[in-house]
């Protein structure tokens, strides 16, 4: 018994009510087409309750934006003061700071509270796509994943051995997949996070991302089945669109994607729909 279970079973009961609903409009049970469309349905239903998490993480983004100045000045002035009184005096006038700028203690939760959410629904696919029953993915269900196949290559079948088609398949889903990282990391989140203050080693860091996450995803290509690339084919198609609307309409204060907005409205600087100032 897990403390995911839960959850697990939760995501299994939307997945398996939307098995039911593709075999009603004439898709076969083991239908590929109805299977990825099960796993779209299953993507975008996670993605929508997220929704408010992701509004939350922008506002906070915003928001530490807006006080980076003011702390930035707060620690030069008490840079070589390390005696009790004035860190004390440190600490509330950040404090005060944050305040002002609505940049809440608890900003990182909602991060945090979506990591069950993530390992749950991998966790569901992988293993009914290993052929186990999963809460309401009964066996009956779950065979039907079994016999599914897209362009002729089982669902559960994995790795980059087999005939040129099986190959094919999985080298285009694996690709695509990273593909959807590298291109959502590199062209909109890098330009949409502010590190001109952050140490070198950050810097670094954030630069060597998108390649390390593509490179992550084309190495698993080779051990996990192909419905879980299937998953990750959507998921990261949701996550780009997602990446691109906050870019583009809710940018970062001091981004680069700020700076581009600012440009495509004539230079007038736009903070985004979720910029709110918080008193």
């Amino acid at each position: 018994m897990s403390l995911l279970d839960p959850l697990t079973h939760a995501l299994a009961a939307v997945l398996a009510a939307a098995h039911t609903l593709t075999t009603a409009i004439g898709l076969a049970p083991d239908s590929g087409v109805g299977w990825l469309l099960c796993l779209l349905a299953l993507v975008a239903l996670v993605r929508l309750l997220l929704v408010p998490f992701a509004v939350h993480g922008v506002r906070q983004a915003h928001a530490a934006a807006r006080a980076r100045s003011d702390l930035l000045a707060l620690a030069h002035r008490y840079r070589n003061r390390t005696d009790a009184d004035s860190v004390r005096a440190r600490l509330e006038e950040r404090r005060t700071i944050h305040a002002e700028h609505g940049v809440s203690r608890w900003g990182c939760l909602p991060l945090l509270a979506q990591v069950p959410i993530w390992w749950a629904l991998y966790h569901l696919v992988s293993t009914v796509a290993a052929g186990a029953s999963v809460g309401a993915m009964g066996a009956q269900t779950v065979a039907t994943l079994a016999a599914a196949s897209l362009l002729g290559v089982p669902l559960i079948s994995r790795g980059y051995a087999g005939s040129l088609i099986h190959v094919a398949v999985v080298v285009g889903l694996a690709v695509g997949a990273a593909a959807l990282s590298f291109v959502t990391q590199r062209w909109f989140v890098a330009p949409n996070t502010v590190l001109s203050d952050a140490p070198d080693a950050l810097v670094s860091a954030q630069q060597m991302l998108p390649l390390l996450s593509a490179v992550g995803l084309l190495v698993a290509g080779a051990f996990v089945p192909v419905a879980l690339l299937l998953y990750w084919v959507c998921n990261g198609a949701w996550t780009l669109g997602q990446a691109a609307a906050i870019a583009r309409w809710a940018p970062t204060p001091g981004s680069a994607a700020a700076l581009a907005a600012a440009t495509r409205t004539l230079g007038t600087p736009r903070g985004g729909r979720f910029n709110r100032r918080r008193r």
